[in-house]
């Protein structure tokens, strides 16, 4: 049995850096106040003492900078790890991400691979100022050439982390501030991974079937549990990866149940509710009892401090796509 820490999913963020970095002198890390100040939410804190600053490094307030330097050391040779402070400033890159970090195995055709894993942490609940909470992982889902990470537990946090740093491709790694430090679990001290691609049935269940990733992972859970006292069975897939999705499991579980909802925090128009939706009425139609539920964010920005709470799906919202699918 292997030794564990019992971290919060902030804490496995920097094993998961320091594990790799200790592992691989290749393993770099970048971004504006990384270095001597721990990042925003500490996440690299300690990190700059304890390998230097040539491999910690603090760069200007500059996100395309960040990120085009990051594309750069990766085609020489390095495994970069850029942060971007939060997801919402990643915009001012995109055109380093969607031009270049995106295509590079493609333009080379395969010649060459770009590994490379851009941070950020997403989302909203914490009361931020503008552009602090958004949640569009859905940008980068539709860029080919991307692989797209979102944890929702510090155990699958660390796993994926290093499973992305150890990928010859790039990774979107976006992590879900709101439960930053919401709760601990035990994680190995030693490096493990966590396959990218793979769902994870948090709770099996064989009335309905409830997709979900990130931080909508928990009041998923906390709406499926209130449901069992009802008699409603939800089973709960957390998706962990949204590009590339886990086709297979999505269909086994909505076969099963014959029923579904889709829970996140992202706007409701082209979001992921949409594309899971459309999945399965290609592949498990014949299976299908109801109309699928999409339980998400709205088409508005995300209003500011306690509106929040209006706009993130919560339990209740949750538990009640949940009843409009069973009851139908």
């Amino acid at each position: 049995m292997s030794e564990t820490q019992n971290l919060t999913l902030v804490q496995a963020v920097r094993d998961g850096l320091a594990t790799e970095m200790e592992l691989d002198d290749d393993v770099v890390a970048l971004g504006q106040d990384i270095g001597a100040n721990g990042g925003v939410f500490r996440a690299t804190q300690g990190l700059q003492d304890e390998f230097g600053e040539q491999r910690v490094i603090d760069t200007p307030l500059a996100e395309s900078g960040i990120i085009g330097s990051a594309i750069g050391l990766a085609t020489g040779g390095m495994k970069p790890v850029p942060e971007i402070q939060f997801s919402g400033f990643m915009y001012p890159g995109f055109d380093q991400i969607v031009s270049h970090m995106a295509r590079y195995r493609t333009r080379t055709r395969s010649r060459f691979s770009l590994p490379m894993v851009l941070r950020a942490p997403y989302g909203g609940g914490i009361r931020a100022p503008e552009s602090h909470s958004d949640s569009k992982e859905t940008f980068y889902t539709h860029e080919a050439g991307l692989k797209v990470v979102m944890p929702s537990t510090p155990y699958d946090t660390k796993g994926l982390l290093i499973s992305a740093i150890r990928d010859p491709d790039p990774v979107v790694f976006l992590e879900p501030k709101l439960i930053y430090r919401a709760f601990r679990e035990d994680v190995p001290t030693e490096a493990y991974e966590v396959p990218i691609g793979e769902a994870a049935v948090r709770r099996e269940g064989s009335d309905v079937s409830v997709f979900t990733y990130g931080a909508m992972t928990r009041p998923t859970l906390e709406a499926a549990e209130n449901l069992a006292e009802e008699g409603v069975d939800a089973e709960v897939v957390d998706l962990r990866t949204v590009s590339p999705m886990d086709r297979e499991a999505i269909v086994e579980s909505f076969k099963k149940t014959g029923r579904g909802v889709v829970v996140h925090e992202a706007p409701k128009s082209g979001g992921l509710a949409g594309e899971i939706t459309a999945l399965l009425q290609e592949e498990a139609l014949v299976y299908q009892e109801a109309p699928i539920q999409r339980v998400t964010g709205f088409d508005v920005p995300v209003p500011l401090y306690a509106m929040e709470d209006y706009y993130l799906p919560n339990a209740a919202r949750v538990e009640d796509g949940i009843r409009e699918a069973v009851e139908f």
